[in-house]
């Protein structure tokens, strides 16, 4: 049964590809339906597949513990909500649309309850190529594919480190069990944990690889919903939260981990404060977000981790579809030309407003409480500054993107929604608003997915502390407006990291690509071309002077043996009486012979 969570999406993906037509989108929302029922019934029932053979006599299979549970089902009722959307909203290519999707939740459901980095490497990969092809979606525009290469070069680069962490894995336990990847003696234990760290920060868009997210946003809007809160970018803080054991195991990991989630969620926090289009603010925001899960992973906080994942998943899925229909009805991205977008369509602007106060950290708000369950497992002083400078700029760019969009309208434009479009905020919004009760039952939450029995809980002086910290930047973007924070320098440029990217690895590894591709054109090349100019020169050589003298030797054989022939012939007379002469010729040539060598 447990086969069939990330298998019928996936079958049913690979099957919608090729179809056209009306029926694609109403199929491909009833197998997200269907999932999300095997989701629940796998977060009930907890089901684990026997291990199978598969290469090199490793086995594989999917198990399904709280963790997994909980982003199983994230992951499938995002996927039904961004499915619906998109049904009233893509028009074209449904099938390679719908079906890509499909595929891209299947490979995000086999990672999260993959067993074995056998299955995870599948999925992991699968994950990219479906993130490449949505991204690039709209394959005739060359900004948009030039944009999903960047994304997917990013990814796959850090993704080199899974490959090194199996590996290693293989080499120091002989599995590649995920349960045992922190019982293997030493070195290996640090080696896999170098590089699930490092391919899970490039998947999840975190320093230093954040900038790829800023190129995802090229991709169609309902794209961006799924990728930015349940799939591909939270991928890789689930994977930390997954393997926190041996992260703690090798003691560096674990600090780096947190730091990196720490610094990324203070400073693409900063690099969101200071755009003024739209969707690169939800985009920064979304590195700063899971930053903040990346951080539960290295305290560990996994019961916080997993509740800000679960929250943010629905908080930025609700932001994304909202603002897609202000995007597709307005023609633009700009802040600045969508003021009052919110007022054009109450609705809309109403969720868009409840989400916005929940990324920023508003109380009573989702994230409110789950950001204070992964500070309370902080013990590190400037750690702890760290992330409450992040969640003060948290609640500055949600407090900036909210108030542009309810400011009184510039324009005299409307805004129409289908409803379809319509139909997954309100279950979006109730998420997004009531998560945040898990504060009062974070005891439960916690046995539920598996925490430890120390991990600190939300205490009242953290909750007072964040909240007072979000509700003093609200205040500060109000009085100052919306725009006060654009003139943070080199932060709107996404920190510069693309830039730095391209200059310190593009461009040398495109030199060298091209200084290879000379050595192969002109050594390699050259040797292969000078073979057959040899064997045509030999050809030549054999045809002007090596077979006239082999021709000559064969006329001279051939007439010799004519001439013997012929030879031959003459004592063939057909007269007895010659014959008879011959015989008794032969006769005394024996005797003379016999009377040399005898006598």
């Amino acid at each position: 049964m447990l086969w069939l969570l990330p298998g019928l999406p996936a079958a049913a993906g690979a099957a919608l590809l090729p179809m056209r037509g009306r029926a694609v989108p109403a199929l491909a929302v009833s197998v997200a339906a269907v999932t999300l029922l095997i989701a629940v019934y796998a977060a009930v029932a907890r089901p684990a597949t026997r291990p199978i053979p598969s290469v090199g006599g490793l086995r594989a299979g999917l198990a399904v513990d709280g963790l997994a549970a909980v982003m199983a089902v994230t992951t499938a009722a995002v996927a039904l909500a961004v499915l619906v959307y998109a049904a009233g909203r893509i028009r074209a290519s449904r099938g390679r649309f719908f079906g890509l999707m499909l595929v891209f939740t299947a490979a995000m459901l086999a990672t999260v309850t993959a067993a074995d980095l056998l299955v995870l490497l599948m999925a992991w990969e699968v994950m990219g190529a479906c993130s490449y092809a949505l991204i690039a979606f709209d394959w005739r525009d060359g900004g948009r594919v030039r944009a999903g290469g960047v994304a997917f070069l990013t990814t796959r680069a850090a993704d080199l480190g899974l490959y090194v962490a199996a590996g290693c894995a293989l080499a120091g336990t002989g599995s590649l069990a995920v349960a045992g990847l922190a019982s293997a003696p030493r070195p290996w234990p640090d080696l896999v944990a170098g590089g699930i760290v490092l391919a899970a920060l490039g998947k999840s868009a975190q320093l230093p690889f954040a900038f790829w997210l800023s190129r995802a946003m090229a991709g169609p809007t309902p794209v961006s919903a799924l990728l930015h809160s349940a799939t591909m970018v939270a991928a890789g803080a689930y994977l930390l939260l997954r393997v926190q054991p041996l992260l703690a195991a090798t003691g560096w990991a674990a600090l780096l981990v947190a730091w990196a989630g720490a610094l990324t969620a203070l400073l693409l926090g900063a690099v969101a404060l200071a755009q003024t289009d739209l969707k690169q603010l939800l985009a920064a925001s979304t590195s700063a977000q899971i930053g903040f899960a990346v951080l539960a992973a290295g305290l560990p906080a996994l019961a916080g981790g997993a509740a800000h994942l679960v929250a943010h998943a629905a908080v930025k899925s609700l932001l994304f579809l909202c603002a897609g229909v202000w995007l597709a009805a307005l023609g633009t991205q700009d802040l600045r030309e969508l003021r009052g977008a919110g007022r054009l369509h109450r609705p809309v602007g109403v969720a868009f407003a409840l989400g916005g106060a929940a990324l920023g950290g508003l109380p009573p708000l989702s994230l409110w409480v789950t950001k204070d369950a992964v500070l309370a497992a902080t013990g590190s002083p400037a750690l702890f500054a760290v992330c409450l400078g992040a969640v003060l700029v948290a609640a500055g760019y949600a407090a900036r993107v909210v108030l542009a969009v309810w400011l009184p309208p510039g324009h005299g434009g409307t805004v129409r929604a289908g409803a379809l479009e319509l139909l997954p905020l309100p279950p979006l919004t109730v998420v997004a608003v009531a998560f945040g009760l898990v504060g009062l039952w974070y005891g439960e939450w916690a046995r539920f997915v598996g925490a430890g029995p120390g991990e600190p809980r939300p205490a009242l002086p953290g909750l007072a502390l964040t909240g007072v910290l979000a509700v003093a930047a609200l205040a500060r973007v109000l009085r100052h407006g919306p725009d006060a924070a654009l003139a943070l320098p080199g932060f709107a440029g996404w920190l510069g990291l693309e830039r730095a990217a391209v200059a310190a690895a593009w461009r040398p590894m495109t030199a060298l690509a091209r200084a290879l591709a000379r050595f192969d054109d002109r050594v390699v090349g050259g040797a292969v071309r000078a073979v057959p100019r040899l064997g045509t020169a030999l050809a030549r050589w054999t045809r002007t002077r090596a077979e006239p003298a082999l021709d000559g030797v064969i006329h001279a054989l051939a007439s010799t043996a004519r001439r013997l022939g012929t030879l031959a012939r003459r004592p063939q007379t057909g007269q007895v009486h010659t014959y008879l002469a011959q015989a008794a010729v032969c006769l005394i040539i024996i005797a003379l012979l016999a009377l040399v060598v005898w006598g």
